[in-house]
């Protein structure tokens, strides 16, 4: 199989050497049809790529490392990342490039980041076609002729079958994420889940970018037709709504995922979505519906009728985090720049399990600072390893994982950027209302997208507000196309009291959490603190 776009730097140049073929720069269907013809994936209807990911069908936190070196040290927030020894790494890259000897591999030279001022130029190299295939899609596609001269700023090598030594590597298990800022490498190993490739590079982004005061961030983006200057941002851990709310037929998508805030304004990391498929319908969500039979579209861990091949959308029998990725331009409405404006609203959404937040709060810009520090949701099941169930976590700045320095730099280039441009932030709960999980149900997704209309388009802003007794922010007492009970928690609880002991309850966790932070922000961020 002929490559394409072989570029002026080739493996054997940087090191990686007696490797069986190297298959650079491949299109989306020579890659398709490499991973039909290994057997790594069944073509499914519409010309999509059915895959599994085998026992990780989540990405593993646990399992990622950074690589502890005199420039990291007194940057890397290591409370919350894992380190790994020079030494250790310098074995493990060595064992796992002699693993590699004699096998084919999948070279993908890409862009993260849609500003050219700002991208970082990434070399993918992967054992599987189909994980070729993924990131292809996942992050921007350099033109034929950027192709020639791009020399990437960072490798990421990706070698499911490279089983680490934990004694011998400095890890966990057999499972391996390792990131080693000063070699610029990433090494993955013993995971065949494709999302650590894409998360991967949003951590090197989110670790290089504050250092020229660009707020990386996790979260979706979109912006009104014709209009960038009327940007929205949706923070939000997986699961919590960030690609279902921002993929709105009436706006224009930005990205899914990742994007980062600038001096010029919002820019995606993407050019892919990755989204999740579990109990997805045609009549709510018909964009990203659509995308799963599409031709190249890359889908996860769906049970499937292995005659017809349907995919059952019901079906979390392999695993609930079911997940399609596809490149942006599926969505009809996608932006082809990847750029947005100054967001002139910055919404947080939380997947509350507690049941007690309401569908939707305005905060100050001190409240939204809380917030976005305590980073309060529930981690849905399936997207990490281990988790079957919501449960229900404080992950600082929506997206902890991903965030190699400490949450305060982050939060103070939000807190200034929100001054500078003068954002209005909400708090949306795409969690439970009537009771807990267990007790309760999800929250109506379209009085979740009615009430966001209504914020987008400053009408919600104009209502009538009451001030929540627990968290001290405004919810709105009325909103057209939605239930007034909805706005009001409390009154969808079948017991009052009960609610008031679960509202008690969260309350403290926010207070318990958030005392970490209270040494390092502002005095108008401790007065909005709750407990």
């Amino acid at each position: 199989m002929p490559g394409s776009a072989i570029p002026a730097l080739t493996l054997d140049a940087q090191g990686i050497t007696g490797l069986g073929n190297a298959f650079y720069n491949l299109s989306a269907d020579a890659l398709l049809d490499a991973a039909i013809e290994r057997g790594e994936g069944v073509r499914g209807k519409g010309g999509t790529l059915l895959v599994s990911t085998g026992r990780h069908t989540g990405r593993s936190p646990r399992d990622k490392f950074v690589v502890r070196t005199r420039a990291t040290e007194d940057r890397v927030w290591w409370d919350n990342n894992a380190p790994m020894q020079p030494d250790a790494f310098a074995r493990l890259k060595a064992d796992m490039l002699a693993h590699m000897q004699g096998r084919d591999y999948w070279v993908q030279d890409l862009i993260g980041g849609a500003d050219p001022a700002h991208r970082l130029d990434v070399r993918m190299v992967t054992e599987l076609a189909w994980h070729a295939l993924f990131i292809r899609h996942l992050l921007r596609r350099p033109t034929e002729a950027e192709l020639g001269s791009m020399s990437p700023d960072f490798t990421i090598i990706n070698c499911p079958s490279f089983k680490a030594d934990p004694d011998r590597h400095g890890c966990r298990s057999e499972t391996v994420i390792a990131i080693n800022f000063d070699e610029r490498t990433v090494l993955i190993g013993g995971t065949e889940y494709a999302g650590e490739n894409k998360k991967s590079v949003f951590t090197i982004l989110n670790y290089l970018l504050p250092e020229k005061g660009i707020m990386p961030m996790h979260c979706s983006a979109n912006h009104a037709p014709g209009n960038p200057v009327d940007t929205a941002i949706f923070f939000g851990l997986s699961g919590t709504g960030k690609t279902t709310l921002s993929a709105d037929p009436n706006r224009v998508l930005i990205g899914d995922d990742e994007h980062g805030w600038s001096d010029r304004g919002t820019f995606n990391f993407e050019g892919g979505c990755y989204a999740k498929t579990i109990g997805l319908k045609a009549e709510s969500e018909p964009e990203i519906y659509a995308t799963c039979s599409m031709p190249g579209t890359v889908i996860e861990n769906m049970v499937y009728d292995p005659e017809t091949l349907e995919l059952d959308f019901e079906d979390d029998s392999l695993t609930a985090n079911t997940r399609c990725a596809y490149p942006l331009e599926s969505i009809p409405n996608a932006s082809a720049s990847g750029l947005g404006g100054h967001p002139k609203n910055v919404i947080m959404l939380t997947c509350d399990a507690f049941g007690v937040l309401p569908p939707i709060a305005r905060l100050t810009p001190a409240q939204a600072m809380y917030h976005f520090l305590s980073g309060f949701t529930s981690k849905v099941a399936g997207t990490e390893q281990g988790v079957t169930e919501p449960q229900p976590t404080f992950s600082t700045c929506f997206g902890a994982p991903f965030m190699p320095r400490r949450p305060e730099v982050y939060g103070k280039l939000l807190q200034d950027k929100i001054a500078k441009h003068g954002a209005t932030c909400w708090l949306v709960n795409t969690g439970w209302t009537g009771g807990a999980y267990g007790t309760g149900s999800r929250m109506p997704i379209r009085a979740t997208r009615a009430l966001l209309s209504a914020a987008l388009d400053g009408s919600l802003a104009e209502g009538q507000f009451r001030k929540d007794p627990n968290f001290g922010f405004d919810v709105p007492v009325s909103v057209e196309g939605v239930d007034d009970a909805l706005l009001d928690p409390r009154s969808t609880w079948g017991d009052p009291d009960a609610y008031d002991r679960q509202a008690a309850k969260l309350v403290e966790m926010f207070a318990d959490n958030f005392a970490r932070y209270v040494p390092y922000i502002d005095e108008d961020v401790k007065a909005a603190a709750i407990g």
